[in-house]
């Protein structure tokens, strides 16, 4: 049963100087991290009480904390302690199953916030996420055009217009001309009139879920507060007032997504109709229609660029405007575009037959090609921006330079992942392409099967898993290496320990895994490098022969001939499995809650950032948690007038980071900061500099009361802040013995175990440092920061 407390708005009249009568008390707040927890898990406590929130997240507190308020008296040696639990907001109901669909949309969205930090360029900064965006609308257009491709292509016009695989498959016999007699459904337009309403579904259902979850995420509105005196934006924008409200720009792309996944749809269905009325046997009429509703397909498709490309996100204020004439009528148009097509495609069409494939080849081409080309741009302008970025000519040259050199991929990290998400959307696309062209054409020869393109695609990926294969075999001998030359550091760390060679090699190992977070820029430019020029290769194939690489190489040395044979046949075993491997995992999600839990770890990563890039993509639980956590601390704080310690474990500490952002300077100056297991520097100060660069955590140290970082060697995640200068020493705590004893001891009689990135709180350093910082806060002087000699 929620227990809702007697507090003070956030601007209210009640402040620390009139309750400086009472001793305040002091609230420590934990924030879990990837994976969730549950509150009775983070208060060591199975009797907790939900003090505020809801079902997705909440604040909880021990049962004999709920009034810990009225009875500060008993609470002067010992902070209270609170648990948010935010797990829900990512791995909840089954229904959270279905956004394994939204996988390449998540990755796209993460390429928008990955740009290289830089100082002024205003335009160029909009360009980057202006050819973002065009990459996440091309990827719309790829999910939709691979259902139509299977729908329309692969089923109605080609199976049902074959007598042997109609007959093969019962169910599309309605659609056949030869097993129906002609029915009223066999004429081609009808068949492909009617298969139409599944790529239209499947955008439905993408705007369904992207609704859905946009009034329960995005419309969540922030704490706002009158500007204080001196108050001055910082260098990061996370702590801009509208960073985490992107009401009016989901909605705006909504309405556009949909519209160009209608639209695919609509030219799915127009195409090969008015392609027949401009032959020699086609109807005059029906040839004029068919260009009116071209030129109107043309019309809509340049207002859904416009509506691209017109506006990006608001930061610099709360925008509470919508654009509901937009929202509402350019889906709508297009869906009433649509119905005329079906219409259109449907008339009477006299010796009109199914033949072939349909235009798929040119579709999928036009897609890649586009894809290829707004990548390359988006590095040309990465590399604009990362050249042009922040530069300090003075003594902390030196310094500046080793942070730059540890931004991933020396700035191609955004292009790079977009070009991730357009790998993974033409493996998914393809893999159901010849998923399905295999179960409908069983002797592999009464169909054409899917477009050549699609086939060139998965017979590249075998030499590319060869590459992938190379380069796992070469960092496991790193690895190796690493591991060997940790035996004597791990000796040095437990130095009047008993030697146990095993015992040595096993926290030895550990340490070198650990080390592989830090080479995945490395993993990832190879992968997506040998994408590139496998695409490149695959879609110069198609264009250039019309033919599978089989048939493509049929006059080729025997051993080219044997190659293409390997790699065509290998491809496409591996794209159809990896997508029923991929339909297993979302049904196993649907019902389990443990592998939902799993699917959920993927999220609490992917899904930090709003949706800038992609309306379709899962959504961002930071704009539910952190307006949470803004208002739990800002009204806390200033309704008790006591001390707060936040204390954010791994994506925990991303959130208090982001939280304390968001504080006016006075509440911020009253917060301390433990931060414990934490990839604010490893994982997104590397991909993501613009936001969390040295610049921005260097101003977030400065401006709470005091920040302290705990961290391991064996940890895989967590790593230190590496605050440039002094300040790197004033926040970072040398790294946490892990084990904490290295033999048995009196007080570990049993082998103590290889903690990593788990159970930080059982380390007595960390119960040190969260008294260590409730000493240094002042509830009399708010944000005064002790001394050197501190």
């Amino acid at each position: 049963m929620e227990r809702a407390q007697q507090e003070t708005a956030a601007d209210g009249a009640d402040s620390p100087a009139t309750r400086s009568e009472e001793a305040p008390i002091d609230l420590e707040l934990l924030v879990h991290g990837v994976g969730g927890a549950t509150p009775q898990e983070m208060l060591d406590d199975p009797c907790t009480v939900r003090i505020t929130g809801d079902d997705r997240a909440a604040v909880f507190r021990r049962a004999v904390d709920v009034d810990a308020e009225a009875r500060p008296e008993e609470y002067r040696d010992r902070p209270v302690a609170e648990a948010y639990v935010w797990s829900n907001l990512t791995s909840g109901n089954s229904a959270r199953a279905l956004w394994l669909l939204l996988l390449p949309f998540m990755v796209v969205n993460l390429a928008h916030w990955m740009r290289p930090a830089t100082s002024g360029h205003r335009r160029t900064v909009r360009l980057y996420g202006l050819l973002v965006r065009l990459v996440g609308l091309t990827l719309t257009v790829l999910l939709v055009a691979a259902a139509c491709e299977v729908a329309l292509d692969l089923v109605a016009w080609q199976c049902a217009g074959v007598s042997a695989c109609a007959e093969r498959h019962s169910w599309l016999g309605f659609l056949s001309p030869a097993v129906s007699g002609d029915g009223w459904w066999s004429p081609p337009g009808r068949r492909l009139a009617l298969a139409a309403a599944v790529p239209a579904a499947l955008t439905w259902l993408l705007w369904y879920l992207s609704r859905r979850t946009w009034s329960a995420y995005e419309s969540q509105p922030p704490l706002t507060h009158r500007p204080e005196r001196d108050e001055q934006t910082g260098p990061t924008a996370l702590g801009r007032p509208g960073f985490w409200y992107g009401r009016r720009l989901v909605a705006r792309l909504r309405a556009a997504h949909t519209a160009a996944g209608l639209l695919t749809v609509t030219a799915a269905v127009v195409s090969p109709a008015a392609r027949f009325d401009r032959g020699a046997g086609g109807s005059g009429l029906l040839d004029t229609l068919g260009w009116l509703l071209l030129a109107a397909l043309c019309a809509t498709t340049a207002t859904v660029l416009w509506v691209v490309c017109r506006r990006g996100r608001s930061e610099s204020r709360l925008d509470q405007e919508l654009d509901e004439h937009l929202v509402r009528r350019l889906p709508l148009g297009t869906l009433v575009l649509l119905l005329l097509a079906l219409v259109y495609a449907g008339w009477s069409r006299p010796g009109w037959q199914s033949a072939g494939r349909l235009s798929g080849d040119t579709t999928f081409g036009g897609v890649v090609l586009a894809q290829g080309l707004l990548v390359i741009v988006i590095g040309v302008v990465a590399q604009v921006l990362y050249r042009s970025g922040p530069r300090d000519p003075g003594p902390s040259a030196a310094t500046d330079s080793g942070a730059r050199r540890r931004v991933a991929m020396r700035g191609f990290g955004g292009p790079a992942v977009a070009l991730l998400a357009c790998g993974l959307g033409g493996v998914l696309s393809g893999g159901v392409a010849q998923r399905v062209a295999d179960w409908m054409d069983g002797t592999g020869s009464s169909i054409d099967g899917p477009p050549v393109l699609l086939t060139w695609q998965a017979s590249v990926i075998p030499p590319l898993l060869v590459a992938l294969l190379a380069l796992v075999g070469w960092l496991a001998w790193r690895t190796l290496r690493l591991s060997r030359a940790e035996c004597a550091a791990v000796d040095t760390d437990y130095p009047k320990e008993p030697a146990d060679p095993a015992r040595t090699r096993s926290i030895a190992r550990t340490r070198a895994m650990a080390t592989l977070t830090d080479r995945a820029p490395l993993l990832i430019a190879l992968v997506c490098g040998t994408t590139l020029l496998l695409g490149a290769g695959a879609l110069v194939g198609a264009m250039n022969t019309r033919q599978t690489p089989v048939r493509a190489a049929r006059h080729a040395f025997t051993v080219v001939q044997g190659g293409a044979e390997v790699a065509q046949a290998l491809g496409s075993w591996l794209v159809g499995l990896g997508f029923v491997l991929f339909v297993a995992l979302g049904r196993r999600a649907y019902k389990d809650a443990s592998a939902r839990r799993t699917v959920g770890i993927l999220w609490d990563v992917g899904t930090f950032w709003p949706r800038a890039a992609h309306p379709f993509a899962p959504p961002c639980y930071a704009e539910r948690a952190v307006p949470d956590l803004t208002w739990r601390m800002a009204t806390w704080t200033r309704g008790t007038g006591g001390r707060l310690v936040i204390s954010g474990h791994s994506q925990g500490s991303v959130l208090a980071a982001a939280a304390a952002w968001q504080l006016t300077p006075s509440v911020r100056g009253r917060v301390a900061l433990l931060t414990y297991g934490s990839p604010l520097e490893r994982l997104y100060g590397r991909w993501f500099p613009a936001y969390f660069g040295p610049a921005e955590l260097g101003s977030l140290h400065r401006e709470v009361a005091c920040w302290r970082n705990l961290y391991r060697l064996t940890d895989p995640i967590g790593g230190p802040v590496r605050l440039p200068g002094d300040c790197s020493p004033l926040v970072d705590r040398e790294p946490l013995k892990d084990p904490l004893a290295y033999g048995r001891t009196p007080q570990h009689p049993l082998p103590a175990p290889i903690l990593g990135h788990s159970d930080y709180q059982a380390d007595p350093a960390f119960a040190e440092e969260r008294e260590r910082l409730l000493a240094r806060l002042r509830p009399d002087v708010p944000g005064q920061r002790p001394g050197p000699a501190a």
